[in-house]
């Protein structure tokens, strides 16, 4: 096939696949209102081929988007409430004894909820840190070990955890190592005061929108692939390099970073920004991501993979305000 028609049939797929896109975001809103930004993102990293962390105070329909991105896109969803006293075993599953007829005894595996498509991991950083890690595996690799035995997930598979950035007491901090496997970190804010009556009006009558389901599993998975595909120009790579290495206080040309900044990104940072510009690309219509793709996910990308020193938190500075003076500086 010639370069022109792979162009033409990339091209081809991309429409096809935005117009499904735009029907499920569609589909979404009338159940999540005002929230279009963080849907984008969602969406974003469920085509990226990623997990996300959903930041807000409670009542702002986290919950309801997670349950309502599973009904639409067709995925079989879970939901675990993470409690300081949930073990891996919760999560994961564990093996029984069991007897057979004979009076053989042998050992039998009964899956967690792990096992789905889609598992929300509602209020993750109210579980002790050996809960947590039992995701750790199944985030990465796709696959759990128990008891030696290998036991993959169902495909797609993808994390949404909530956290309430406000009530600290009784949770425990996620570890660096558990927050580099998110694709993003999406802070869930306020609505505006239009949107907020929209809400008021809608959700409390005799009848309320209910979700409905756009596309399946298989159509998601060609999706993801086909973001994989779609081109990417070099300055956009100019940029994404930029960006990961410019936060990265022994890499970093500028002051402010390596003044403020005490850990930066690694290269998985580079990779989800290279996922998520054209994920974000497709959600637009676009063939190709563009810088400003980039740069508008600088926050959701770098946020959660930084660290201020001492200084910089008493001074009172915010790893936000520095990943937008570093966008700023590289575009």
């Amino acid at each position: 096939m010639s370069t022109k028609a792979k162009t033409a049939n990339l091209e081809a797929k991309l429409e096809t696949a935005n117009k499904k896109l735009v029907d499920a975001k569609k589909a979404i809103a009338n159940v999540v209102i005002g929230q279009d930004e963080v849907v984008d993102l969602a969406l974003g990293a469920i085509l990226s081929g990623g997990h996300a962390l959903l930041v807000g105070v409670p009542g702002l329909a986290k919950t309801l988007l997670v349950e309502t991105l599973a009904t639409v896109l067709g995925m079989d969803g879970k939901r675990v409430q993470f409690t300081p006293d949930l073990m891996p075993a919760d999560i994961i599953g564990s093996e029984v004894l069991e007897e057979g007829a004979k009076g053989k005894r042998s050992f039998r595996f009964i899956p967690g909820p792990v096992f789905c498509q889609l598992l929300m991991a509602d209020e993750i950083n109210r579980a002790s840190p050996r809960t947590q890690s039992a995701l750790l595996q199944a985030m990465q690799e796709r696959f759990v070990t128990v008891a030696g035995v290998r036991h993959d997930l169902p495909k797609p598979f993808h994390v949404l955890a909530t956290q309430n950035p406000i009530e600290q007491e009784g949770t425990y901090p996620l570890p660096e190592a558990q927050l580099d496997r998110f694709l993003f970190q999406i802070n869930v804010d306020y609505p505006k005061e239009v949107t907020e009556r929209e809400i008021l009006l809608s959700t409390t009558g005799i009848e309320s929108a209910g979700s409905k389901k756009i596309m399946t599993p298989k159509q998601l998975q060609d999706m993801q692939a086909l973001v994989r595909a779609m081109p990417i120009g070099d300055k956009v790579v100019d940029c994404i390099l930029a960006l990961v290495r410019g936060a990265r206080p022994d890499q970093s040309e500028y002051e402010f970073i390596r003044d403020n900044v005490a850990w930066g990104p690694g290269p998985r940072a580079g990779q989800a920004l290279m996922l998520a510009s054209r994920a974000r690309a497709l959600l637009d219509g676009r063939l190709s991501p563009s810088i400003d793709d980039v740069l508008a996910l600088a926050g959701p990308v770098l946020r959660h993979r930084m660290a201020l020193t001492f200084a910089a938190r008493a001074d009172g500075k915010s790893i936000n305000d520095l990943v937008g003076q570093l966008a700023e500086r590289v575009s």
